[in-house]
Formats: C-alpha cells, sequence, structure tokens
C-alpha cells in the first residue's frame, strides 16, 4: 500500500504534537517498518525545515529533513500537475497539490488530520487514528 503522507502527520510526529502524535507516529512506524509504502509532497520539506528552525534549532531542522529524505520518497511536482491541483475543485490550493500529487504517485490513500479539506479528492483521505484502526488493527 502506498500513501501520501499529509504535512500535518510529519509536523506531529517531528514535534511530538498533542494529542496528535500517538497515530501519527504509529503511521510513520509502519512506513518506517516498509509494511506502508510512505511518499510527501516537495513542498513538505521547505515548510518543515522553516518551522523546526523556527521552534528548535537548524542542525535539528537539517537532521528531520535528512531523516525525511532517508525514509520517504518525495513527490515533485511539474506545470502539468500544478495545473492539475488548480483544476481541482477544492478550497484549499495546497490541500489541491497533495491531491494531485497522490494522484501522481498512485497512493492509495492519503493520510491527514483534515479529511474534509479532501472530499474532492480522486484519493481518499483518511486520519492517521482509522488508519491505525483499520490496518494496523490498534484500537
Amino acid at each position: 500500500m502506498k500513501v501520501m503522507i499529509d504535512l500535518n502527520i510529519l509536523l506531529d510526529y517531528f514535534q511530538k504534537r498533542l494529542p496528535f502524535y500517538h497515530f501519527s507516529s504509529i503511521v510513520i512506524s509502519e512506513v518506517l517498518k516498509r509494511n506502508v509504502y510512505g511518499v510527501t509532497a516537495c513542498h513538505a520539506i521547505t515548510v518543515i525545515h522553516y518551522i523546526i528552525s523556527k521552534y528548535a534549532t537548524k542542525q535539528i531542522a537539517n537532521e528531520k529533513i535528512d531523516w525525511l529524505l532517508e525514509n520517504m520518497d518525495i513527490i515533485s511536482g511539474n506545470k502539468e500537475l500544478y495545473k492539475r491541483a488548480r483544476n481541482l475543485n477544492m478550497n484549499d490550493f495546497e490541500d489541491a497539490i497533495v491531491s494531485a500529487f497522490a494522484e501522481e504517485a498512485n497512493c492509495d490513500y492519503i493520510i491527514s488530520r483534515n479529511v474534509s479539506d479532501f472530499c474532492e479528492s480522486q484519493i481518499q483521505a483518511i486520519t492517521p487514528e482509522d488508519f491505525a484502526i483499520k490496518y494496523v488493527n490498534i484500537k
């Protein structure tokens, strides 16, 4: 199974944001165990680096980016993908980009805490909790 990991899940994991950390860490653990194939959108790299640098240090931000590059595939965009995202009937352009990238990568799911933002996505979004219950048998 291939999953697009939304930015909020990665930030929950890296920053140990409560109460979201628990289920986000289960998703990441499944990626690390290679039970699922994890991908994320290229813009997540710069946003994660910026936020972690702001709240921690540049060195920690660099370490998190190195970890991400080691453990997940990064889906990058081209003009056609951004045009596809612009043509999706979604309120938030960043979510439309994630959706278009998930389509391009042939993902089975988008894992996000904001599933309602992906109602118009061709790829179904599920929460980390729903993912854990359905695929990891965690209650």
